[in-house]
């Protein structure tokens, strides 16, 4: 099997990849390890919960937590592990939450994408359209999941597609640059 996190993060239509690991529906985490170039399963989702949309991967980038970019994928169909979906920007859910390792909260938005391929979701040109119809769900899939977890996730609000889009762009960037050469002074 290929390394899916070392495909392009972006398509030849200058739409980014989603590498999708947990599909709508689904009531457990499933995620990608790179060792094993496998799909894994990580925990159930607390009981109840499910995912709304399909969730994935950014290929190619490194986010400040250091995995790859996460996103959701807002589309009414859901995917398998494994499938690539050639994706725009549609908003970013701002969020704060505990450290994994050290004391205090930090930012980890999550970037809310849609499919290209989808005519029937031309309307959503805007985040504003997807605030109505499918950010409520998402909203409250990311503060059940972790409930039981430490993070405690809180909701600080909603960003545009272009602010999602240079978040993609500053992942890509510090995957560059994580892979260049440290030069010494």
């Amino acid at each position: 099997m290929t390394d899916l996190q070392s495909l392009p993060a972006r398509s030849s239509k200058q739409a980014f990849h989603v590498v999708v690991e947990s599909p709508g529906g689904s009531r457990v985490k499933i995620a990608y390890d790179q060792k094993l170039r496998a799909f894994k399963f990580s925990r159930p989702l607390v009981a109840g919960v499910c995912y709304p949309y399909d969730w994935g991967f950014i290929p190619g980038t490194v986010a400040p937590d250091g995995d790859p970019l996460d996103a959701m994928v807002f589309c009414d169909t859901p995917t398998f592990p494994g499938v690539v979906i050639e994706c725009r920007a549609l908003g970013v859910l701002r969020l704060k939450q505990n450290r994994k390792n050290a004391g205090g909260r930090e930012r980890n938005d999550r970037l809310i994408a849609i499919p290209i391929e989808t005519p029937r979701f031309n309307r959503f040109e805007r985040q504003r359209t997807f605030r109505c119809a499918g950010a409520r769900n998402s909203k409250i899939f990311f503060s059940r999941q972790r409930a039981l977890k430490t993070k405690r996730p809180k909701s600080s609000g909603w960003g545009s597609a272009a602010q999602g889009e240079r978040m993609i762009e500053r992942c890509l960037c510090r995957s560059t640059e994580c892979m260049a050469p440290q030069h010494k002074r």
